[in-house]
């Protein structure tokens, strides 16, 4: 299992859920924007701040994002 893929797939569809921009999100988390493309994307790790950050601006638990498909709660 590839944890960043999995992270990446759960931040974008958290994000979505939200109706929240890439632009909103890293405004709202400190970040470049950029970083939530590659984030999303895949093609970058993400440190447990960033994580951190990205939970409280979504509220969902960090633990949301590593969880596959057949154990994710029902979205709020």
């Amino acid at each position: 299992m590839d944890l960043r893929q999995l992270f990446a797939t759960n931040l974008r569809r958290i994000r979505h859920q939200r109706g929240i921009s890439q632009e909103e999100l890293a405004h709202e988390a400190a970040v470049d924007r950029a970083h939530v493309s590659k984030v999303e994307r895949g093609i970058t790790y993400v440190g447990l701040e960033i994580i951190g950050k990205f939970s409280a601006v979504l509220d969902v638990e960090p633990a949301e994002f590593f969880k596959p498909a057949s154990k994710r709660t029902k979205p709020r």
